[in-house]
């Protein structure tokens, strides 16, 4: 069974997220925090990460996906952000700066984040 860490500071998310995702059948585990994803990780090595750009720290997300990418994690990372919306800024998928697989917009619809998933399991 495909595992999935879900690593966002936002419950509603979180719960959203795990139940439209278990009701496809994945496995998932959650994180409210940057500290306790990178922990999860470790133990529990997910197929794919789901990653919320702002939490305690508005680049947790960042800084979390540089770290695994440096420590040798090569699964795929779905960033979830609503800091074009929040901010106006917009990010892009980058090797050094944001090294994630794909972006989606929150609030994000349940397929829109199924197909997401699937076509970066592909990959």
């Amino acid at each position: 069974m495909t595992r999935i860490l879900i690593v966002d500071d936002d419950p509603d998310v979180v719960e959203a997220s795990q139940l439209v995702l278990e009701r496809e059948g994945f496995e998932v585990d959650t994180a409210l925090s940057r500290e306790e994803g990178a922990r999860k990780v470790a133990e529990a090595a997910p197929d794919l990460l789901i990653l919320d750009i702002m939490m305690t720290q508005p680049d947790d997300g960042i800084a979390m996906a540089q770290d695994l990418r440096r420590s040798g994690f090569r699964n795929p990372i779905l960033m979830l952000s609503s800091i074009d919306k929040v901010s106006g800024m917009h990010f892009a998928k980058d090797g050094e700066v944001l090294p994630v697989d794909d972006f989606v917009e929150k609030p994000v619809k349940p397929a829109v984040l199924v197909e997401k998933i699937k076509a970066l399991l592909k990959k």
